[in-house]
């Protein structure tokens, strides 16, 4: 028996429990944390060697057994898998507990939908995330048509445009153009891979759009400085969110843009981040000074772990973040202000820098657009600028 943290290991999964100690320490886990985790590993080699098991015994359904026996004993923590996962995916790491077994597509419609998830990823090349949204509008399309290959043989026009129909009051038209984009593609792929006798893709009518005709909504400095004020740099949760924010606000950056931000992308001596975009490019921005220093902070007080994005989880495991939607609607609320979107600080940087006097062309240079029809509905901003264009109507009293 070994004993670390005050825990008393014995059992088959002994010889690994220094290097699982190092793993949850290296993850950001506290002193309290890694003991309550030696714990239960500690119980779990117990349990192992109580039955006469080694560690390559320990399969999904054993797993799940040693769970139920810690329901039984009285146990009131750490009874769920998620609670078993820092040290099962340790072990699985060093190859001494077998690896989660890949789940086989048994029914037609998740066989296409992983041959289709397959195609997009290999053919097209496409982000997981627009995968993701390609599969989810795949999968209530085919639930509602069938997936076999005689169903989709049968597939017509008005079978297309009553999948449309059906979710035309339900979405936005904005939402709606994006599952009909999602459709034309998965309709597409039926014809490539000869699934349908001809190509579907064109059934897909355009839905009505308004982009043009609003005008985009930032928010005013004002806004900002109290977004900021009312993070608390004191701590290290508000760092992180100053930062975030300046990325968003200040740079224009996407949301996705900033959680993909690592240690490597920032040139501390030029001045400049490396921004990973749309379509996988990737283009050098300047760094204000004002955003360079929030980064700074933040970096210095970042949990000292081995990943190398930038943006962390501040609990243990200190794994990257998923979303900056929820830090942008927190401080929002904290500074007394309607909810704010990522997307809306993005924006607010294209607008102050309207204000400020950048070209159109200056401003999809620094948001990275791809088309110049993007950049011009910040055209429409700039109102003293537009008064000056507009004519008196005929007849009228001026």
């Amino acid at each position: 028996m070994i004993r670390l943290l005050t825990v008393g290991i014995a059992g088959p999964l002994e010889p690994y429990a220094r290097a699982c100690l190092a793993a949850l320490l290296a993850l950001g886990y506290s002193p309290l944390s890694a003991r309550n985790q030696l714990r239960v590993f500690s119980h779990l080699s117990r349990w192992l060697g109580h039955r006469r098991l080694r560690a390559g015994h320990l399969t999904e359904e054993r797993v799940a057994a040693f769970l139920r026996s810690r329901r039984r004993a009285g146990y009131t923590c750490w009874l769920a898998l998620r609670g078993l996962e820092p040290i099962l995916t340790h072990l699985r790491g060093l190859g001494v507990v077998p690896p989660l077994r890949t789940s086989r597509a048994r029914t037609p419609l998740a066989r296409l939908l992983a041959r289709y998830a397959d195609y997009l990823a290999r053919e097209r090349g496409l982000a997981p995330s627009t995968i993701g949204q390609r599969i989810d509008v795949a999968s209530a399309f085919l639930a509602e048509r069938g997936a076999t290959r005689s169903a989709l043989r049968m597939l017509t026009l008005s079978d297309v445009r009553a999948f449309l129909g059906g979710r035309s009051r339900a979405y936005a038209p904005a939402s709606l153009a994006g599952v009909g984009s999602h459709l034309r593609a998965l309709l597409r792929f039926f014809f490539v891979e000869g699934l349908t006798g001809r190509s579907l893709a064109d059934a897909v009518p355009a839905a009505a759009g308004w982009r043009d005709r609003a005008l985009p909504q930032g928010i005013s400095s004002s806004e900002l400085r109290r977004l900021r004020q009312r993070c608390d740099r004191r701590t290290r949760f508000g760092t992180r969110d100053v930062a975030v924010i300046l990325l968003l606000a200040r740079l224009g950056l996407r949301a996705g843009e900033v959680l993909a931000l690592t240690l490597d992308d920032i040139d501390w001596r030029c001045g400049a981040i490396v921004v990973h975009g749309k379509g996988k490019k990737r283009e050098q921005l300047p760094l204000p000074h004002d955003v360079g220093r929030a980064l700074s902070a933040y970096v210095r007080r970042r949990p000292r772990v081995t990943a190398r994005r930038v943006f962390l989880r501040e609990r243990a495991p200190h794994r990257p973040l998923h979303g900056v939607g929820a830090i942008v609607r927190a401080a929002a609320k904290r500074a007394g202000l309607a909810p704010v979107s990522p997307h809306r600080l993005r924006r607010t940087a294209a607008i102050e820098m309207l204000r400020q006097g950048a070209s159109l062309a200056e401003i999809a240079q620094v948001l990275r657009h791809t088309s110049t029809q993007t950049t011009m509905i910040y055209a429409t901003v700039d109102r003293r600028s537009l008064r000056a264009l507009v004519q008196p109507w005929p007849g009228a009293r001026v």
